[in-house]
């Protein structure tokens, strides 16, 4: 089994709507699958530039925990973007900005962390690119913007294989701290940091 590593968004739950709109200005500008059209537990509309398990039929959520997406994203240049391109990725656009795909994202309307929290999770879909997600600090500002950008609370990156979370995103500033580290001691810890859900 490869590496696995990936991004996590905490937010509440009113916010899912406005994190996949902004999910979804993240997509490249031409798609050749037909667009995805998702009904969110509230009743919440979209219109998505992805798939979900590789299918564009349209996806109800009213009673799902999760909803599942298959994404590219578009991210602009730096080394570790360049050379992850010139391994085998797809080189530059003509913005200058890099396509990167698939990644996965899971949505969970109750988070793993805090059921008054829902949860934005983005994986690598190999080895290669969860190096690239280790090393890209444009990739680590895209999900930080992104969790900023739709009222998130907390952003981690985290390498799936029991190692420390480390934590890039909290209350509203970017920040580098490991979770078991001096500032957090374990996961509820970090979580006891975030405001009410209801606020």
């Amino acid at each position: 089994m490869g590496l696995i590593y990936g991004y996590d968004i905490y937010l509440r739950p009113r916010n899912v709507a406005r994190v996949l709109a902004n999910l979804a200005e993240l997509a490249p500008p031409a798609r050749a699958v037909p667009p995805l059209e998702i009904t969110l537990p509230g009743g919440d509309r979209l219109v998505l530039p992805f798939t979900s398990h590789f299918e564009s039929e349209p996806v109800y959520c009213s009673t799902s925990s999760a909803l599942e997406l298959d994404t590219s994203l578009m991210f602009d240049v730096d080394d570790a973007l360049l050379e992850y391109a010139q391994t085998g990725g797809r080189g530059p656009e003509a913005d200058g900005r890099i396509q990167i795909g698939y990644i996965y994202a899971t949505i969970r309307f109750e988070s793993l962390l805090h059921p008054g929290y829902a949860s934005v999770e983005c994986w690598a879909a190999t080895s290669g690119m969860s190096r690239l997600f280790a090393r890209s600090a444009n990739v680590r500002k895209v999900f930080t913007d992104l969790t900023a950008d739709s009222g998130g609370v907390c952003c981690l990156f985290d390498t799936g294989d029991g190692a420390p979370e480390q934590v890039c995103w909290l209350n509203g500033e970017p920040i580098q701290e490991t979770v078991s580290g001096p500032r957090f001691s374990d996961l509820r810890a970090l979580v006891a940091t975030w405001s009410d859900p209801e606020q």
